[in-house]
């Protein structure tokens, strides 16, 4: 009787200092996309980036220019021109066609890597504020609940939204 007295207190205990632990964990939500949009890091990534798209976009320009001239160029010729000049201006107007093509995809591909290497440390800096107050705050998940993130079924009004904490972290007002 004894042993299940104690058997009995042991498994009270256990039970208690469960449910105390279940009370305890603490939630988050952030909006990643809200924060990213407020820093001051952001503005720059994205004027340097608008920089860089406006280079790229001017020599596509320089490029559209050429293929109009030498489209033009076709028009121009007349009846008398022989076919030989004709074919050797219709290549030469689909190698900068090709070239252009082959430029478009160059350039998305570098724009796509310089969006990448400018906001890749904005959102570090982000998510770095994020764990840190997720810490300070003893916070074991913390969910972006941005309006294009769905993953999010229900949100309790106990989960502490922490956006505000992380603007304070990173000195956004």
């Amino acid at each position: 009787m004894k042993n299940l007295m104690k058997l009995l207190a042991v498994l009270l205990i256990t039970v208690s200092a469960a449910t105390v632990n279940a009370q305890t964990l603490k939630f988050g939500h952030i909006d990643l996309q809200a924060l990213v949009q407020v820093m001051p890091e952001r503005t720059a990534a994205e004027a340097e980036y608008n920089k860089f798209q406006g280079e790229l976009e001017e020599i596509l320009g320089e490029m559209q220019q050429d293929l109009q001239t030498k489209y033009g160029e076709f028009e121009q010729m007349g009846q008398e021109v022989s076919q030989i000049k004709r074919d050797a201006k219709v290549t030469e107007i689909q190698e900068i066609q090709q070239r252009i093509q082959n430029y478009q995809v160059t350039a998305q591909q570098q724009m796509n890597q310089k969006q990448n290497e400018l906001l890749g440390p904005v959102f570090e800096k982000a998510e770095n504020a994020i764990a840190e107050v997720a810490k300070e705050k003893g916070l074991i998940y913390v969910f972006d609940s941005g309006q294009g993130n769905r993953t999010i079924l229900y949100k309790s009004n106990q989960s502490l939204d922490i956006l505000p904490l992380v603007k304070a972290k990173l000195g956004i007002q």
